[in-house]
């Protein structure tokens, strides 16, 4: 396959970035959108121009670290995977893609396709752990009777891995997806109860004061979402939150 690619450069967070075209040939339909990227890096390290940055790390769909924004679509298209998981088959020989990293003001660009989502740390040190104190001996909570129903939407709220696709893609970069995922996982089960109070207020204090946007229902962060997050979730944080403020 011959690709023509349109990349977002980007030398530092400072600097005035600009899209780049690249012409790259020889890419199999069974690589991998990463591995075609290393491709178009060695490529460029031979013609001594300095490689496209991009974040990856496990390249197996958990980390959340290859985020991009592909022919207009978080992680590319393709619905239920993240950017590692995106293979070049989705693509036909001669297509032109165009590669730029995620849009939000609370997710700064660092350089070329990476961009700082440390904002997501800062929600998550602000209330979403628990953090309870016992004494003797604690009862282990296998032995603490669950609804199947509790347990199965604790485990989907918790599959979230912070990739920030639903920021990426939604109109007003809001983060209430990640964070009512991460409120959910644990409101869910009685272990969270203890600190839920505390959980949701300080969460949505530290997302707003992030810069995130608000919510508007559009949705697009569920269809975008590679772990296929619900928005029911940030219905049940608004709920939460309201009872906590009350």
């Amino acid at each position: 396959m011959k690709l023509f690619l349109k990349i977002w450069r980007q030398s530092n967070g400072d600097s005035q970035g600009s899209f780049q075209n690249y012409e790259i040939e020889d890419i199999t339909p069974d690589m991998s959108f990463l591995e075609m990227m290393d491709v178009l890096n060695e490529k460029l390290i031979i013609e001594e121009i300095d490689p496209i940055a991009f974040d990856h790390d496990c390249r197996e769909g958990i980390c959340g670290s290859c985020s991009m924004f592909i022919n207009g679509r978080a992680h590319g298209p393709d619905t239920g995977i993240t950017t590692c998981q995106l293979h070049m088959r989705k693509f036909k020989d001669g297509d032109s893609i165009v590669i730029e990293p995620f849009r939000a003001n609370s997710f700064p660009v660092i350089k070329d396709l990476v961009v700082d989502r440390t904002s997501f740390d800062r929600i998550q040190h602000s209330g979403g752990y628990i953090s309870i104190n016992t004494s003797g001996n604690t009862q282990d909570a296998n032995t603490i009777p669950i609804r199947k129903e509790d347990a199965d939407n604790a485990f989907d709220a918790a599959t979230c891995i912070g990739c920030g696709a639903c920021v990426a893609t939604c109109k007003n970069a809001s983060a209430m997806l990640f964070v009512s995922a991460k409120v959910s996982q644990f409101s869910y089960l009685p272990q969270g109860q203890v600190e839920a109070k505390e959980r949701v207020l300080n969460m949505v204090k530290q997302m707003d004061e992030e810069g995130f946007g608000n919510c508007t229902n559009t949705g697009a962060c569920e269809v975008e979402c590679p772990k296929g997050i619900s928005i029911t979730n940030i219905a049940r944080m608004n709920n939460e939150y309201l009872k906590a403020k009350l």
